[in-house]
């Protein structure tokens, strides 16, 4: 019998003869402190610590308004009529480019598309056109009758009376527009035309 095994006899005698002496030799083992499952992720002291990122504020969008020119400052697209009898048209804004088409009626009406130095980029009532120098170029407006034999009537109403009748093709100095109707003149007559009938001018323009 060894020396550790008569002490081990003696300590588990004494234990049993005085279970209070046994208890003061249990080790004093304290207790971890227990995260809930619900702060394990995130302890509350962390947690209150984490705001949320404030969202970017989108302005909104801008209004686009309308393109202007970058040499006269006017709107893009805009019409003009022909100032001259005869007007060419050439393929890029110089006098070097060549010339594709000639214009041959004094008054036509055109639609201006681009700007370049003295150049404009014009185009016609079939899509044809190309670079015409400004000073070819009038603000006068007019009009083109896309309706053979057009009614012109004394006022803006179809029960009015009825000034005159415009042929097809015809060239029109442009005057006064509301939404549908347009007062034009040609060859002495003026009267009012259904602006649907005229090419020359937008449809939501308006003049006075």
């Amino acid at each position: 019998m060894t020396i550790q095994s008569v002490l081990t006899g003696i300590a588990v005698a004494m234990a049993v003869a005085c279970p209070a002496w046994a208890e003061q030799l249990r080790p004093q083992i304290r207790p971890t402190h227990v995260i809930p499952a619900a702060s394990a992720i995130a302890p509350p002291d962390i947690a209150l610590a984490i705001e949320p990122t404030p969202l970017r504020q989108i302005e909104p969008a801008a209004v686009i308004g309308p393109i202007l020119g970058p040499e006269t400052n006017l709107p893009l697209p805009r019409f003009v009529s022909l100032k001259t009898d005869e007007g060419n048209v050439r393929r890029g804004p110089s006098l070097s480019h060549r010339i594709d088409w000639v214009y041959l009626r004094r008054g036509m009406p055109l639609q201006v598309t681009a700007e370049y130095g003295h150049w404009r980029r014009v185009s016609d009532r079939e899509g044809l056109g190309g670079w015409v120098h400004y000073a070819l170029l009038s603000g006068t407006r007019t009009v083109l009758i896309e309706e053979d034999m057009l009614a012109i009537y004394t006022r803006p109403d179809l029960a009015a009376p009825q000034e005159a009748i415009f042929e097809v093709g015809v060239i029109a100095r442009l005057g006064e527009c509301s939404i549908e109707w347009c007062e034009v003149s040609s060859g002495g007559y003026r009267g009012w035309a259904e602006k649907e009938a005229l090419w020359g001018v937008m449809p939501d323009e308006t003049r006075e």
